[in-house]
């Protein structure tokens, strides 16, 4: 009489291998669901963000001291003393002219870089996705990017005269191909996959450039963003020193040919200073929080 028992089949090693393999992706994604690393405390922040760059700044001051205490450099019209660059910043602040000196050349050097913004982002699409736009105006805007952007000063200064319409011109001339060629370049950077998927679901035209290209192009962007701005604010110190006058205020680059005018090298150090100063507070202010974003957008911000 045949037994009606169910008995356990024996199991194989196909059966071993592939429990092996469920077990190890189940591994996997139980190792993805990790914790939220913990908010950053005020102490982290200082002594990883902050407490660097202010021991940077002391070491470059003490050197620059001993210079001048040890009379390594004791000639002051080649290398000024910190405290009487110190002095000229007090004397700037006390007349009320430092914050005056920064705004004027920051709101010039933001609005042109705007205005940048609107017309190199289009041009770029338009250089990456036609094909006889791009092999006619694509080597030229490579061309102009590595021009100096002083060589666009005295051009701008004899179409447009010296206000601030000459200022925008230089700055224009200066960062529209950087941001051009940055968002050409991360559109080349594009898997096609990304293109055909977009096709695929009706994202075409303006649509697909909007909801497709921009998005996945967005790395290469913001580098072409971060040298646009970089050419916009080196482009305005340009036209500052060189086309200064009366009717267009005291900018930074306009207090620098001041200081070498008067061969005061405290306050050309002051104007060094300030545009470096500015400089920096952009990066830290509007592109390293756009680059963390677009990092941790993409799941690529690694927290040490």
């Amino acid at each position: 009489m045949a037994s009606t028992e169910t008995k356990t089949a024996a199991k194989t090693p196909q059966d071993t291998a592939a429990g092996a393999g469920l077990d190890g992706v189940e591994a996997g994604l139980d190792a993805l669901e990790v914790p939220a690393p913990s908010r950053t405390t005020v102490k982290q922040t200082l002594l990883n963000k902050v407490l660097p760059p202010l021991v940077a700044v002391a070491v470059v001051l003490v050197v620059w001291q001993a210079l001048i205490s040890f009379k390594i450099v004791d000639d002051p019209t080649k290398l000024p003393s910190p405290a009487d660059v110190g002095g000229e910043f007090k004397d700037a602040w006390l007349q009320g002219n430092l914050l005056s000196y920064i705004w004027t050349s920051v709101s010039r050097g933001l609005l042109g870089f705007l205005f940048a913004l609107a017309i190199g982002t289009p041009l770029g699409l338009l250089v990456a996705r036609v094909k006889f736009v791009r092999a006619a105006i694509g080597p030229v805007l490579s061309g102009l990017q590595s021009l100096p952007s002083v060589a666009w000063v005295p051009p701008a200064v004899i179409w447009l005269g010296l206000d601030n319409s000459m200022m925008y011109a230089v700055i224009l001339l200066g960062a529209v191909p950087s941001i051009a060629n940055g968002l050409v370049s991360g559109i080349d950077q594009v898997p096609p996959l990304f293109l055909r998927a977009g096709r695929t679901m009706g994202a075409t035209g303006v649509r697909g450039a909007w909801h497709i290209v921009l998005p996945a192009a967005l790395p290469g962007y913001l580098a072409g963003l971060k040298q646009g701005w970089a050419f916009s604010w080196r482009s305005l110190m340009a036209a500052e020193i060189i086309a200064s006058s009366p009717d267009l205020g005291i900018g930074l680059g306009a207090l620098l040919e001041n200081g070498r005018n008067a061969s005061s090298m405290s306050m050309v150090f002051e104007a060094i200073i300030l545009i470096l100063f500015v400089g920096i507070a952009i990066d830290l202010l509007i592109f390293s929080p756009l680059e963390r974003w677009v990092l941790r957008s993409r799941g690529l911000l690694v927290k040490s």
